[in-house]
């Protein structure tokens, strides 16, 4: 379909909790091949619905080239101690922080059809995951990094050209 426009830091969709899709319409369908044309572009793992406006439970992935997309997923799990990992994040472009995040995670999901989709790993994939369900919960990983970390990454935003 299209590649969209990402949205930063302070608009009020990525603040929003995603509602469920219950309805697999064109409507949906055309999500998420906006999704996936938007996560296709290089340097890009992952993007969420609300990234790209719409407040509905729905994430892109593209890990060493494997691309796809979930819908209405659901971290079910995550093992090992929460380490902090390099991150950044589309909405917050420029910034890159250590976020706690856990090295292994699983989403399950549905995909267009209602068929289940489960995705689980480490390292980059479980990273992903987890970023991407936090933004589908109106969350950014900023939240994720120490205070200090926070008040410099804080600063940051700030005196960004973007904000």
């Amino acid at each position: 379909m299209t590649v969209r426009e990402i949205r930063v830091f302070g608009d009020p969709v990525l603040r929003t909790v995603c509602a469920p899709i219950d309805d697999i319409d064109d409507g949906v369908r055309a999500l998420v091949a906006d999704l996936v044309d938007t996560v296709e572009l290089p340097g890009r793992a992952g993007v969420a619905a609300p990234q790209i406006g719409v407040a509905l439970r729905a994430f892109s992935y593209n890990i060493d080239g494997d691309i796809g997309y979930v819908l209405n997923p659901v971290l079910t799990e995550v093992r090992g101690e929460p380490v902090p990992t390099g991150e950044g994040c589309l909405s917050v472009p420029g910034l890159w922080h250590d976020a706690l995040r856990h090295p292994w995670a699983r989403v399950e999901g549905i995909d267009l059809d209602g068929r289940p989709v489960v995705l689980e790993g480490e390292g980059l994939l479980a990273q992903a995951l987890q970023h991407e369900t936090d933004h589908l919960d109106g969350r950014l990983y900023l939240s994720r990094l120490d205070a200090e970390t926070r008040k410099r990454a804080m600063r940051e935003v700030r005196e960004s050209a973007w904000f």
